[in-house]
């Protein structure tokens, strides 16, 4: 008998063409997908990142804002390998646990702020705020007020791409027409951009116009109907804006007084990219009633949401003990998805991760400044390991290039044939990598970063653009 032939390994070009004849992937824009396909990536190290043809690229993205530890980590495949023959799956229905969904549960009460004791696993980060929204619906219904339901979120914001997360978010170009939205009860605030705020208005001024919005929205809509307040601390994909000082502790002192829950949705700033494992109380001095994540949760090795809630809540929803909250998933507390979470979690604290993300965040911040001699370049803003470059026509106005032009793709895809990769979102040029960056490889982001928008700016003005 003749041994079986070996399955030959598709050819870059084959994958290519499997994935553009089969996928539709996420936030697929049809016309340029369809002509140019995707970049196929074979495999991660660290920070770098190796393409079916062999060329490797510094990912200044961390996959999307997520593999904290690093790629291609031995340690945490041997953590999920274990696991896998171990118990692969149990579900976690009513009363039934598994052993890393338990560990896991309480290590994140240990890790989150006050008595956010409780822990509801999802599937991510769409799935955690999803959850979160219909707890407030559940909690508030449990404290004798079934009317009190509306949510409050801000323009430019991201919070998943479920219907309801979609809806709760409002980030441009987001929402097409082709699609529905909950339209009724959500209501949109302005976002805390200090870059975007009215001309000749100071940062604490512009702090109390957006707190008095807010209670302005109160007054008009009723505190007995607005029922949760959600807010990413740094909002991300909305453009990394970074509120005014306050703001976030203000919001929150409002939300206590109308007894309105506060939301923190923690999925890009927590276990990490700011330097501590929640971002809320540790950056903004908010203890939330309910922590979002997700993401760095993992590392990105293996799909897994949390919502994390305070005893509070719990205690009010048990209330009778008659109750049940018919909200939950299949792979909630999946034990493998778990088991890489305890597996990341401790390989932040062992290897101090959370200090270099202080540290070598801080450099990184730093040295991008500089960028903002460019006449290309409108701000450098952010926190540590979450940072973009907004790009603007006009440096004086802020007035951006037509989104025609499409500066930002550009400049991504010149740092891209360069050997490194930034995310392009509108006018901006975002970045945040793995926790375990180096600064000599901050300044290659740097470097290349400024030699990319340096080509693209002398594109735009041979294409007659005036930038400055």
């Amino acid at each position: 008998m003749t041994a079986p032939m070996a399955l030959a390994r598709p050819s870059p070009n084959s994958l290519w063409e499997m994935d553009r004849s089969h996928v539709l992937h996420p936030w697929t824009n049809f016309g340029p997908f369809e002509r140019e396909g995707s970049l196929v990536i074979e495999r991660g190290e660290g920070c770098y990142l190796w393409d079916a043809e062999g060329r490797r690229y510094l990912d200044a993205v961390g996959g999307m804002w997520c593999t904290n530890v690093g790629l291609g980590r031995k340690d945490m495949a041997q953590a999920i390998a274990a696991q896998v023959e171990k118990l692969a799956f149990s579900n976690t229905f009513v009363d039934v646990t598994n052993d890393p969904s338990a560990r896991l549960a309480a290590k994140l009460a240990q890790l989150a702020p006050g008595d956010l004791n409780r822990v509801h696993f999802t599937t991510g980060g769409s799935t955690a705020v999803d959850t979160a929204v219909r707890m407030v619906w559940f909690y508030q219904s449990c404290m004798g007020r079934p009317d009190k339901t509306d949510i409050v979120a801000r323009d430019h914001s991201y919070h998943g791409s479920t219907y309801l997360s979609q809806s709760v978010g409002k980030r441009p170009g987001d929402r097409v027409e082709e699609f529905r939205y909950k339209e009724t009860g959500i209501h949109h605030l302005t976002p805390p951009n200090t870059y975007r705020r009215p001309e000749g208005m100071s940062e604490n001024q512009f702090c109390d116009a957006l707190v008095a919005e807010f209670e302005a929205l109160i007054d008009r809509v009723g505190a007995d109907r607005i029922g949760g307040f959600i807010a990413e601390p740094i909002q991300a994909s909305g453009g990394v804006i970074m509120p005014p000082q306050g703001y976030l502790r203000r919001m929150w002192e409002v939300c206590q007084r109308h007894d309105i829950l506060f939301i923190a949705d923690e999925v890009v700033t927590a276990f990490g990219r700011l330097g501590h494992w929640f971002a809320s109380e540790a950056e903004f001095g908010v203890v939330p009633d309910m922590i979002t994540c997700a993401k760095g949760l993992t590392s990105g090795y293996l799909p897994l949401g949390a919502l994390i809630f305070s005893d509070r809540i719990w205690e009010a929803m048990a209330q009778k003990g008659e109750r049940w909250f018919t909200s939950g998933f299949t792979y909630s507390g999946h034990p493998v998805a778990c088991a890489a979470a305890l597996k990341s979690i401790e390989i932040i604290e062992d290897e101090g991760l959370l200090e270099n993300a202080a540290r070598v965040g801080d450099y990184f911040l730093d040295r991008l400044k500089g960028l903002e001699a460019l006449p290309l370049v409108g701000q450098v803003r952010g926190r540590r390991l979450m940072v973009c470059v907004e790009n603007v026509a006009n440096k004086l106005t802020k007035e951006p290039l037509p989104d025609g032009v499409n500066e930002s793709k550009r400049i991504s895809d010149a740092a891209e044939a360069m050997g490194m990769m930034v995310r392009p979102l509108g006018h901006l040029n975002v970045m945040s990598p793995a926790l375990v960056i180096t600064e000599a490889q901050v300044d290659e982001v740097v470097e290349v970063l400024e030699r990319a928008i340096r080509q693209v700016t002398d594109e735009l003005v041979r294409e007659g653009h005036r930038i400055g």
